[in-house]
């Protein structure tokens, strides 16, 4: 009994040693002040709300000593240019999704999440114990990035249509807003792909210069109102299974950072890479829900079409890697671990989440 009151007392008593100490550390450190370009518009609570989110933690982490005011896109620079702003120094960092920038290099596409591909928990599985977090360092070191991990929107929507998809007939001329890989895999289907930013794409739909759009789900969806100017709202989205945001760093303003800036960068990311998903979750069912009752009509990709894509997406990751090193690279470990995982999920998640879907829908 004595042993363990006295254990007790040593655990409080390191608590409250560890709660006094933080603050005297970060104190005796410099103070710094980072500016963040986003490639998001402020009315996009979800993700530029984690963004806000995620600059006050650091900023409680470190007592106010490091402190980074966010910006939203194109109030220094436009929503698709936060890479390049990072890169030479115009902020200090930025919260994008690094598909945007396959133009660049097409590896990049990893860091977001690929066609196909991992879902939410397996692309965090890939990046934390699969060896893809080493990879993508290497890769963003080389071109003066540090990208931490620091957020999820999970498996998206396949997009706003005006009008339906029946066959693979009907891709073909389709102007849609895509970014991504997803974008040049569909292009091999006759799509005409559009990568626009986040604030033009509900006029551009309205008047007409595309014919579909794809953002995020329901949530962010109806945010942009695009319910508003096309009715079919097909499912899955099958180019993003999984869409990691990341927090692209300056490598020189990152590694002059003091070792309790950079962990407590770290931990706000990796707070945020859980509760940017979280809300995503509780946020779309119930958005979806509103969507239909405003008379969306829901429709599901037919096999056909995805058949189609699912050939015309391996036959771009097998073209990518025979002229991209790093592609390849990178291609190696992803496509294992894709392999190893699904084995898993396939055998527990898969059953399990299918047969409590079953059951559900027959107890209404």
């Amino acid at each position: 009994m004595k042993r363990r009151k006295f254990l007790q007392q040593a655990a409080v008593g390191g608590l409250l040693t560890g709660a006094i100490a933080a603050p005297a550390l970060a104190q005796n450190e410099p103070g710094v002040r980072w500016r963040l370009a986003a490639s998001w518009p402020k009315s996009l609570d979800t993700i530029y709300g984690s963004v806000e989110d995620l600059c006050r933690r650091v900023s409680q982490l470190t007592e106010k000593r490091f402190e980074i005011q966010p910006f939203a896109g194109g109030e220094i620079v436009p929503a698709l240019q936060v890479m390049d702003a990072t890169q030479n120094g115009t902020v200090d960092c930025g919260h994008t999704l690094t598909a945007f920038y396959i133009g660049k290099n097409a590896a990049y596409a990893f860091d977001s999440g690929v066609a196909f591909g991992l879902n939410n928990r397996q692309q965090n599985a890939w990046m934390y114990y699969g060896g893809g977090l080493e990879l993508l360092r290497e890769l963003f070191r080389k071109n003066g990035m540090v990208q931490i991990p620091c957020g999820n929107v999970g498996v998206q929507m396949g997009g706003f249509y005006r009008k339906e998809i029946n066959s693979v007939d009907d891709l073909k001329g389709l102007k849609f807003r895509i970014g991504g890989l997803g974008g040049t895999i569909l292009a091999k289907l006759g799509v005409v792909p559009q990568q626009i930013p986040t604030s033009d794409i509900y006029p551009s739909l309205e008047r007409g210069t595309i014919d579909a759009a794809e953002w995020i789900g329901p949530y962010d969806d109806e945010k942009l109102g695009l319910h508003k100017v096309a009715k079919f709202y097909y499912y899955p989205g099958w180019w993003e299974g999984s869409a990691m945001i990341t927090l692209i760093t300056n490598a020189q303003r990152y590694d002059a950072l003091p070792q309790l800036y950079k962990d407590a960068l770290d931990a706000a990311c990796a707070e945020q890479n859980v509760m940017m998903m979280a809300k995503y979750d509780a946020k779309n069912p119930e958005a979806l829900r509103r969507l239909v009752a405003a008379g969306v009509q829901l429709r599901q990709f037919p096999r056909p079409v995805l058949d189609a894509c699912y050939k015309a997406t391996f036959e771009t990751y097998d073209e990518l890697a025979a002229k991209n090193e790093d592609f390849k690279k990178i291609y190696a470990s992803w496509q294992k671990f894709l392999a190893d995982s699904n084995l898993w999920f396939r055998l527990a998640e898969n059953n399990l989440d299918n047969y409590r879907y079953i059951m559900a829908s027959q107890q209404r």
